[in-house]
């Protein structure tokens, strides 16, 4: 039987101001959790319909109505899990960072993380106005990648002010990714979902880049941005 407090708590989490108040984060969906028990990630509680074996203190076993209660699912899975918010870690400029300028939408920015994850990216820098990466839903996007990939949220035009490599922004009117090598030490900056890099950021880009558009009417305005990050990136590595 779940405490008002232990409800209290979890259906708090559900806003960032708590969720940095608390430090805590829900992971929803058995093999999400299962990845996160695998990491470095630190869990608080893990509220379960069938037992995971795992440590009794920090394991509670509750109906499945109970779930409904907790859940932030429409369709609750089985198990609803608590971690906690790791401590930030210094950001490696070494290889390519991907940077987004205020990516507001969370399965974008959960799609993004599994991107960094895909293609080997290990640092991910958002603008302080970016979606929390421990949003729920950008929680369940991740699929849990966010464990292999380190999010920083910064000042973006002091970051790309101070960087010491390319910083490349993705344009409709840039230069055709497609002509171009790419380096391996190199920052790519994406923009907002629906006004793209912000005039800001815009004066700190090295150089702007666009993947063409092929369709005979030419008639797409836009990529979605997390399409447009996997096509990038493919470029970037390849």
């Amino acid at each position: 039987m779940l405490s008002k407090s232990q409800i209290k708590l979890i259906t708090s989490l559900k806003q960032k101001k708590y969720r940095q108040q608390h430090g805590f984060f829900v992971v929803e969906g058995v093999k999400t959790i299962k990845e996160l028990l695998q990491s470095d990630l630190e869990l608080y509680k893990l509220y379960t319909t069938e037992t995971f074996n795992i440590d009794a203190k920090n394991e509670v076993v509750i109906s499945n109505s109970d779930l409904k209660r907790i859940s932030f699912l429409v369709t609750p899975n089985t198990a609803l899990a608590i971690f906690k918010i790791p401590n930030k870690k210094s950001i490696d400029t070494s290889g390519l960072i991907v940077a987004l300028d205020d990516v507001r939408d969370p399965g974008n920015l959960g799609t993004i993380i599994r991107l960094c994850d895909w293609f080997g990216v290990k640092e991910l820098v958002c603008s302080k106005k970016t979606v929390d990466c421990y949003n729920p839903k950008v929680i369940q996007a991740t699929m849990g990648s966010i464990t292999r990939v380190n999010i920083t949220y910064v000042d973006l035009m002091l970051f790309l002010e101070e960087s010491k490599t390319p910083v490349f922004g993705a344009f409709m009117e840039g230069k055709n990714v497609y002509n171009k090598t790419m380096p391996k030490q190199s920052v790519l900056v994406m923009g907002n979902e629906a006004n793209g890099i912000s005039k800001d950021v815009e004066a700190v880009i090295t150089e702007k880049i666009a993947i063409p558009r092929f369709g005979d009417l030419q008639a797409t305005e836009s990529l979605n941005v997390a399409s447009a990050t996997a096509i990038l990136l493919s470029e970037f590595k390849r």
